[in-house]
């Protein structure tokens, strides 16, 4: 059974069947992860004697009506297709130069049924032994700590806001669906901006436009407090 034929099983156990009945006449998974393969495919690049690299970043961009009826699944979603591609790359020899990673965001100009995909070459965690840790325990990880919630910041540009398209969603009716970012910089420092929100963001009490964050530092953007956490060196 080759790599597609393993996702779909896979996919058949999951939630219950909920799956076939999101995507009764809209997008399949088997299409996504079949263009997923072949977007491996066509952007191979030969760097060495025995080393070809492929994307490991991924962006799936669907119709709204599409992505609405995927949003409770997309995590599960993100997942196997992340899985599929890198089965997909162990079969073909293939490397990449930092984990595998698979968004799927909202289009509006898509019609229903229609779906595109980009990709990038990202370095990012590398397979040493400390940024596996930090995979296995998030609390090492730069964060957002809310109430009953942690949102880990993973890029260098982490958008909070209430939007389906930003890096921290966050479902507060008091908050923009771009409220703010918060900026990781390559030597270390942090920083909050506010992208222009209706009600504002809050650094220990005081309205900001933008400034720099330190551990422990509380952030309110709506009703809701986050308290940034600085992760291990």
């Amino acid at each position: 059974m080759g790599v597609l034929g393993r996702f779909e099983r896979r996919l058949e156990g999951l939630v219950n069947g909920a799956f076939a009945k999101v995507f009764r006449s809209e997008v399949q998974p088997v299409e996504i992860a079949g263009t997923l393969q072949r977007e491996c495919d066509n952007r191979a690049a030969i760097v060495g004697a025995g080393r070809t690299l492929v994307p490991n970043d991924f962006r799936v961009e669907l119709a709204p009506r599409d992505y609405d009826r995927l949003t409770m699944y997309a995590a599960t979603l993100s997942e196997e297709l992340a899985g599929m591609v890198r089965e997909h790359a162990q079969e073909n020899a293939y490397s990449f130069v930092g984990p595998v990673t698979v968004r799927l965001t909202p289009a509006d100009e898509l019609d229903t049924g229609i779906f595109r995909v980009s990709s990038a070459a990202l370095a990012g965690a590398s397979t040493n032994r400390r940024e596996a840790d930090r995979e296995r325990h998030p609390a090492a990880q730069t964060r957002l700590e809310g109430r009953g919630a942690t949102y880990l910041l993973s890029r260098p540009v982490n958008v909070l806001g209430r939007g389906a398209d930003t890096d921290v969603r966050i479902d507060d009716p008091g908050i923009s669906r771009r409220h703010a970012e918060v900026r990781l910089h390559a030597d270390g420092r942090a920083s909050v901006r506010d992208l222009g929100s209706t009600n504002g963001t809050f650094l220990d009490g005081q309205t900001v436009r933008e400034t720099e964050l330190h551990d422990g530092d509380t952030l309110r953007v709506g009703n809701t407090a986050l308290v940034y956490r600085r992760g291990e060196d």
